[in-house]
C-alpha cells in the first residue's frame, strides 16, 4: 500500500522545502522515533520542519502523490504513541509553527499556530487578564497543536471544559495537500455538520492543523486551594461525588493516592507537607471566582462534606509557593514513576464520578489476582482516574504480556462502570487494541468511514485508533 522514500523524494522534499527543512540525519531521526510512551521506538525515514502553512501542503502533496505515510509531531509528550511514525515514512515536525498571531480581547480569542506551548500561552494571555483554562500536565511541554490532537483536559477541566469546548475554528491541511477553515470565528455556529469538533480528538488521522482559534474567558481574581487527607483512599474518592452533590464546583479536584505521592515527593525532592502513613489518599481542591467571602463559603461547605469520612486536619496553601509546591507534587506524579521504576504502564480510565470508588476498588482487586501494582491519581472532579501499573524491580517480556491483560481486565472493569477507555490522552499506538471492549464493529466502521473519506489512501498517521 505504501512505497519507501527513495533518495529522489527527499530531493523532491528540499525544492519544496528546502535545505534547512528537510532532515536524514541519525541524531534527528532517532529523537524523532520516540515520545514518552515507554519502551516505543519507531524512526521515520525522513523529518520535515515547515515553517507556514504553505510548507505544510506541499509535504502533504508529495506524500499523497507517491503514497508516503506522514506522521504529524508536535512536542512528542503523549503518552500513548499517537505521534510516532509506526511505518516509517516522513514525521512532519510542526515546530516552526510556534507564532501567536492575534489577540482578539475585545471578542475574547486568540489566533495560534499549533506549536505554541501551552503554558507559554497561557502566561502572555494572563498578562491581558485572559484565561485560556485546559492545562493537560504537561502543559510546560505540550504542543496546542498536540491537545487538540488529543483532546486534551488537565485539572481545571472539572469546572471549565476540555480542549474541545475552546477552539472555535481551524486551519487545516487536508491529506491531498488543499487548506480549508472547519468553521467560523463565532460562538455559535449551526451550519451544517460540525468540522472543527470532528478534527479535536482525531490524533493527526484525519488533517494537519496549521492555524487555531481558540474562546476565552477573563481571568479569575481570586483562587484558594486546600489538601484534605483521608484515611481510605476508597472514601477520598467517594467524598468527590458528595462535594458536587452540596452544590459546589471546585475549579480543580484532584485525588493523589498515598504511594503515588511518595514517589512525586522522592522524585521532586521536597514537600510542603508530611505525609501520615496512616492516610489512604489525598484531594487536592481548588476553588476559583471573583468573589473571595464566597470562596471562603465554599470552602467551609467542603470542609462540612468531609467531615462525615474518615479525615485528618485539612491544609490550607496560605501563599502562592505553597500553592506551587502542591501542584509541582500533582504535575510530577507521571514523571516520577517513569523515572524511578523499572517499568511504567498508564491508564486514563473514566467513569461516571460516583463510580469512582468501584473502579479504585476493582482495579486494586485486579491487581492482587494478576499480581502488580498500581498506584493512582487523577482528575476525578471529571471521574477521570490514572491508573499506573508499575514495577520496582526489572521485568521480563513475560511481565509485559501478563499486563496487557490487566489492561484488558481493567477496561472491562471500566465498560461495566459506564466508563470509557480514554479522557485525554487518546487510543494512539498503545490503545488501539482495546478499542473492541468498548465499540461494536459497525461503531468502528463507522469510524473507519470517516476517516477514508478524509484520508483516502491512508497515510496520515497510519496504524492509530485502529
Amino acid at each position: 500500500m505504501y512505497h519507501k522514500i527513495t533518495p529522489l523524494f527527499v530531493n523532491k522534499l528540499k525544492k519544496a522545502l528546502g535545505e534547512d527543512a528537510v532532515f536524514t540525519e541519525t541524531e534527528t531521526i532517532n529523537a524523532h522515533a520516540q515520545d514518552h510512551t515507554e519502551k516505543l521506538f519507531f524512526p521515520p525515514e525522513v523529518v520535515v520542519k515547515p515553517k507556514n502553512t504553505e510548507g505544510v501542503s506541499k509535504v502533504m502533496k508529495l506524500c499523497y502523490k507517491h503514497r508516503i505515510p506522514i506522521t504529524v509531531q508536535g512536542a512528542r509528550s503523549g503518552l500513548t504513541g499517537g505521534a510516532l511514525p509506526v511505518l516509517g515514512g516522513v514525521a512532519l515536525s510542526m515546530e516552526r509553527l510556534d507564532k501567536i498571531l492575534h489577540i482578539d480581547a475585545q471578542n475574547f480569542q486568540v489566533t495560534v499556530e499549533p506549536a505554541i506551548i501551552t503554558e507559554h500561552l497561557q502566561n502572555v494571555l494572563k498578562e491581558q487578564s485572559l484565561f485560556y483554562p485546559p492545562d493537560p500536565a504537561g502543559r510546560g511541554l505540550s504542543y496546542i497543536g498536540g491537545n487538540i490532537g488529543t483532546n486534551a483536559g488537565g485539572p481545571r477541566c472539572v469546572k471549565y471544559g476540555v480542549t474541545r469546548d475552546y477552539v472555535l475554528n481551524l486551519e487545516i491541511v487536508l491529506a491531498n495537500g488543499d487548506i480549508m477553515w472547519t468553521g467560523a470565528n463565532t460562538i455559535k455556529n449551526s451550519t451544517g455538520y460540525n468540522l472543527t469538533q470532528l478534527i479535536v480528538g482525531s490524533e493527526g488521522t484525519l488533517a494537519v492543523v496549521t492555524k487555531i482559534v481558540l474562546k476565552l474567558l477573563p481571568y479569575p481574581a481570586f483562587n484558594l486551594l486546600m489538601l484534605a487527607p483521608f484515611y481510605s483512599a476508597e472514601e477520598a474518592c467517594a467524598a468527590v461525588a458528595a462535594i458536587f452533590q452540596a452544590g459546589i464546583t471546585p475549579s480543580t479536584l484532584e485525588f493523589m493516592e498515598r504511594d503515588a505521592l511518595d514517589y512525586a515527593i522522592r522524585y521532586v525532592g521536597s514537600a510542603p507537607f508530611t505525609i501520615n502513613p496512616e492516610h489512604g489518599g489525598q484531594l487536592l481542591i481548588e476553588l476559583d471566582g471573583n468573589d473571595m467571602d464566597a470562596l471562603h463559603k465554599d470552602c467551609e461547605k467542603i470542609a462540612e462534606v468531609i467531615s462525615r469520612y474518615r479525615t485528618d486536619d485539612i491544609l490550607f496553601a496560605d501563599s502562592d509557593a505553597q500553592k506551587n509546591e502542591l501542584w509541582k507534587l500533582r504535575r510530577n506524579m507521571g514523571n516520577a514513576m517513569r523515572q524511578l521504576s523499572y517499568a511504567w504502564v498508564s491508564e486514563d480510565t473514566v467513569v461516571p464520578r460516583a463510580k469512582l470508588p468501584e473502579l479504585l476498588r476493582g482495579v486494586k482487586g485486579i491487581g492482587e489476582k494478576m499480581n502488580f501494582k498500581s498506584l493512582c491519581f487523577g482528575h476525578v472532579g471529571d471521574g477521570n482516574l490514572h491508573i499506573n501499573i508499575i514495577s520496582d524491580v526489572p521485568v521480563t517480556v513475560e511481565w509485559r504480556k501478563e499486563m496487557d491483560k490487566a489492561k484488558r481486565a481493567i477496561f472491562e472493569l471500566t465498560k461495566s462502570l459506564g466508563g470509557m477507555l480514554s479522557a485525554e490522552h487518546g487510543v494512539g499506538y498503545t490503545q488501539k487494541g482495546f478499542m473492541d471492549v468498548f465499540f461494536a464493529e459497525n461503531h468502528i466502521q463507522i469510524l473507519r468511514g470517516i476517516k477514508k473519506v478524509f484520508d483516502s489512501r491512508g497515510i496520515l498517521n497510519p496504524n492509530k485508533i485502529f
